[in-house]
């Protein structure tokens, strides 16, 4: 075996789909963005379809708490009723167009200041498999530690489960 192939192997580990069975357990999370058609294409993919269950997949969409004044929670700071529906309503679309591709689906809207941690934390509590984000295109990372846009990217150097990018376009 060449040297060229072995590395071959090494990045392409599951190259072979139909050896594959994809995961049993998927979360679809969000940090506010609407959940792109490209996002549901790859959890349909990742999907376990050989068990004799259907996958199940948790969708979790974060409404972002804006911070604490004096170290108290402050309600002017708290998610308002408006985001909060536009959270709620994200989560009813993914789940019926999960539901529309034969996948079982559940989930809720979290209000949050550490949206990685909520999210991480999540796919523990429901043993998901993996986790799937829509996310923009990596940045520096003294910047993208700044930016609420980078969430997905802090999501995947936390978790310790596979967390599969979709590229929000």
């Amino acid at each position: 075996m060449s040297a060229a192939s072995e590395l071959a192997a090494v990045a392409e580990p599951h190259s072979d789909a139909a050896a594959d069975p994809g995961f049993a357990r998927i979360l679809l999370a969000t940090e506010g963005r609407p959940i792109p058609d490209a996002a549901i294409a790859r959890v349909v993919e990742l999907a376990d379809s050989s068990g004799p269950e259907v996958a199940r997949v948790r969708v979790l969409a974060i409404a972002r708490v804006h911070g604490v004044a004096f170290g108290m929670p402050n309600p002017g700071l708290m998610p308002t009723r408006g985001e909060l529906d536009e959270r709620r309503e994200t989560v009813n679309r993914a789940i019926k167009r999960l539901r529309r591709r034969g996948l079982s689906a559940s989930g809720h809207v979290i209000g949050t200041r550490k949206a990685t941690a909520r999210i991480v934390e999540e796919a523990a509590l429901e043993e998901c498999q993996a986790i799937v984000m829509a996310a923009d295109p990596d940045r520096n990372r003294l910047v993208a530690d700044m930016m609420w846009s980078q969430e997905p990217q802090r999501v995947r150097r936390r978790a310790r489960v596979p967390v599969f990018l979709v590229r929000d376009e």
